[in-house]
């Protein structure tokens, strides 16, 4: 028999139920999934019902959200209906699977109704953020279109990044967790971080923030360290080669100017709209609200996805907006939004003065 090459659904909600959640009995548990991941869906739903959990499934076809921005009323846009704050306010935990069937759903929709409609959801996006949280994908003909792959060789791409591929996944994401574990007790003695590739020369503070070891904890797949800079402290230039879709639209080639923490010019060689419409989101979206470090070798290739591609070995990634309070960062925002910057081409991350990451191998 032929192994099929993409997630086991069971192997896979074993893995979201024990390592990302730790589920267990009595708890409200949201899934939120898009229609084509039913087979994980299910069996999700069975394994949390095993573990005595309480199911709450929430299919979400994406026709949905492009329906909502081109027929909503104004007061709509700028509002959020009360009982889905009350949900998330009430729930012990969610899982969010997406599974597009078209990845560019959103890319007529001016951005600056997404940009007004994220605002005026931000309390709900916090209810959830509060939560014990999880997001994850299912391959789709979709994804796999996006990524320039065949649907075999995306699904086994995914397989790879989930540690499902191996005998024993969980033991695996305890291995990269022992091994983020080093990093972050190195990086914690750090003042000042240095990115250089091409196109970039970027310096940031990171002395007295914590530095987070995000080990599927929260996203599946993960394999990164991150923390929130200080605000003030971006000063230069940084260039983001991987292609990003946020809310499906096409973003690639942005380049930002900091001064003082704050972006102070924006390029995109596709998407400019988007990128500016994202900038005047709010007060807090010019500058930086994360610095993070991608650790996964099962990752080797962009694939437009950037759950994905902020993960993969080699690379580093910057959010525009809204900080995690737990690593110290202050900055608000309505928006996140993560760009990746690829050193494995000829780039080098430095901890104060000492070269940590080179062409994308870690050289401590």
């Amino acid at each position: 028999m032929i192994e099929e090459p993409g997630p086991d659904p069971h192997a896979f909600a074993r893995l979201l139920c024990d390592w990302c959640l730790e589920a267990r009995a009595g708890q409200q548990v949201l899934v939120v999934m898009a229609p084509p991941a039913l087979p994980l869906a299910k069996a999700l739903n069975v394994a949390l019902l095993e573990r005595g959990a309480w199911p709450l499934m929430r299919p979400a076809p994406e026709t949905f959200a492009e329906d909502f921005y081109r027929h909503a009323r104004p007061e709509q846009l700028d509002d959020f209906p009360p009982l889905e704050l009350a949900e998330a306010q009430g729930a012990d935990a969610l899982i969010r699977i997406d599974a597009p069937i078209n990845t560019r759903g959103l890319a007529g929709v001016d951005p600056a109704l997404l940009a007004r409609a994220a605002r005026a959801r931000q309390p709900v996006q916090e209810a959830r953020l509060d939560l014990r949280w999880c997001g994850t994908l299912w391959p789709t003909p979709a994804l796999a279109q996006q990524a320039g792959m065949s649907e075999r060789d995306y699904a086994a791409l995914v397989r790879r990044a989930l540690f499902l591929e191996r005998p024993d996944a969980i033991a695996a994401w305890r291995e990269l967790s022992a091994r983020q574990r080093e990093l972050v007790s190195l990086l914690a003695q750090g003042r000042e971080i240095r990115i250089e590739a091409d196109g970039t020369d970027l310096r940031l503070r990171v002395d007295g923030r914590r530095w987070i070891n995000s080990d599927g904890k929260r996203n599946m797949p993960s394999g990164e360290v991150f923390t929130g800079p200080h605000e003030d402290s971006a000063q230069g230039t940084i260039r983001f080669g991987v292609p990003s879709s946020p809310r499906g639209v096409e973003v690639n080639d942005v380049e930002l100017r900091f001064e003082r923490g704050q972006v102070v010019s924006a390029r995109a060689g596709r998407g400019q709209a988007y990128l500016e419409a994202a900038l005047a989101t709010d007060n807090g979206a010019r500058f930086l609200g994360e610095l993070g470090i991608g650790t996964n070798a099962g990752i080797d290739r962009a694939t437009g996805s950037i759950l994905l591609d902020e993960k993969i070995a080699g690379t580093v990634h910057l959010a525009l907006g809204r900080s995690y309070p737990e690593t110290g960062g202050e900055n608000v925002s309505a928006l996140h939004w993560d760009l990746i910057c690829d050193l494995r081409t000829g780039g080098r991350l430095s901890v104060d003065g000492q070269t940590l990451n080179e062409n994308g191998h870690f050289v401590q």
